[in-house]
């Protein structure tokens, strides 16, 4: 018990602690990131046409396929959604960035296009919800941090 709390001193009398990543530092990269979105966005776009193809045909098969699409869609979607929330506006969105307003309204952008998405299943949506991801990409070259 000591040695804990001396531990806990030893600590405190260095200063704060800074933590910045919800896991250790040099796993995630930003980038990949923004690709993986992408890439979820992509499959939001082709759920939704494979549901527009699939609302047409009655049989038992087409409709267990339309299901399927639909729960692809939505996972995604919110996929997309948990990304933006708990990692770029948790750990990469910071208030002291000269452009914070404007980062923090492009990926709530994000977000709103994914809930649309997963609300709708015209393509046009997920277009527009890959247009926001895209938006984002600027701020997050390859290469340019790991996180």
């Amino acid at each position: 018990m000591n040695s804990i709390k001396t531990l806990i001193l030893a600590l405190l009398a260095t200063g704060a602690a800074y933590g910045h990543c919800q896991v250790p530092c040099g796993i995630y990269d930003d980038n990949t990131r923004v690709l993986s979105m992408q890439e979820d966005a992509a499959t939001v776009a082709k759920a939704c046409k494979m549901i527009a193809e699939l609302s047409e045909k009655k049989d038992a098969q087409s409709q267990n396929q339309l299901t399927r699409w639909v729960v692809n869609k939505e996972s995604h979607a919110q996929s997309i959604i948990a990304t933006i929330s708990d990692y770029f506006l948790t750990q990469r969105v910071k208030t002291s960035q000269k452009d914070y307003v404007e980062r923090l309204t492009k990926h709530h952008a994000v977000i709103l296009a994914a809930m649309k998405a997963k609300q709708n299943a015209d393509g046009k949506f997920a277009e527009a919800l890959s247009k926001a991801i895209d938006a984002l990409a600027a701020y997050y070259p390859a290469a340019a941090h790991k996180h």
